[in-house]
């Protein structure tokens, strides 16, 4: 079985499910430690949603920011358990785990030497860069991660407005070896036209590896839900090689 196709309550219910992909590799459920879920209660019933469409695994991804978000895998850690605890009250049917999502800076460097960083599965390592200017120093992260025997994937790259739609921009990232994971709801228009367009082109042109909900809160339960009636995710789902199913074990 490969989703649940008579879906027919109501005429707007999406006719798949997220159940071929089985693993969202990229939240934050963890509550109160970044910009994601605020309490506790937020953090199951955002669970809750994603297990209703279908996933069977979370890996959620707390944000590490030197600046910012100064978590620490004690810290991350720690929460999990807090949110595994509560899980085992509910219902709910499916597997949670944690890793991290890193904002490449000098901190995440000093991780990378030290080894203190948690990973997806088979040593995927989920990064974000800024939104506002092109790090110089990316492709020798990129390298220092893979030296260090890390699988990098770059978090919603569609989301860089300075790697526009140039295509070539992309592909460059991936032959160094730096995987590629779009947000589901960016192909619903969420965070803008042209970072749809852009998620679409980095479709046809094959060039997504992973697609992750990157789920802070309600409203993008919502959306991702709404996600599921359009095209791209359609074929996202039935015809493309994705890589989510690698990190269920």
């Amino acid at each position: 079985m490969l989703f649940n196709l008579f879906k027919k309550e109501k005429k707007d219910e999406p006719d798949i499910d997220y159940f071929s992909i089985k693993v969202d590799l990229h939240s934050h459920l963890i509550p109160g430690i970044d910009d994601g879920a605020k309490d506790m209660d937020e953090s199951i019933a955002l669970i809750r949603k994603i297990a209703e469409l279908g996933y069977k695994k979370i890996i959620t991804t707390p944000h590490v920011m030197a600046d910012f978000y100064r978590n620490t895998p004690e810290i991350i850690n720690e929460g999990l358990e807090k949110v595994r605890a509560e899980l085992a009250k509910t219902d709910i049917d499916i597997q949670i785990e944690a890793a991290a999502e890193y904002y490449l800076d000098e901190a995440f460097e000093v991780k990378l030497e030290k080894g203190t960083v948690l990973t997806l599965g088979q040593n995927f390592l989920l990064f974000e860069i800024s939104f506002i200017n092109y790090p110089p120093m990316f492709f020798d992260v990129v390298e220092k991660m893979k030296s260090k025997g890390y699988k990098p994937v770059l978090a919603h790259p569609e989301r860089y407005p300075y790697l526009g739609v140039a295509i070539e921009n992309y592909e460059r990232i991936r032959e160094a070896g730096c995987y590629l994971q779009i947000n589901t709801i960016s192909l619903t228009g969420y965070y803008g036209k042209p970072v749809q367009k852009i998620a679409e082109e980095l479709i046809d042109h094959h060039l997504v590896d992973f697609i992750g909900s990157d789920m802070h809160h309600l409203k993008h339960a919502e959306m991702l839900k709404m996600a599921l009636n359009t095209h791209y995710v359609k074929k996202l789902l039935m015809d493309y090689p994705l890589k989510n199913q690698l990190l269920i074990s």
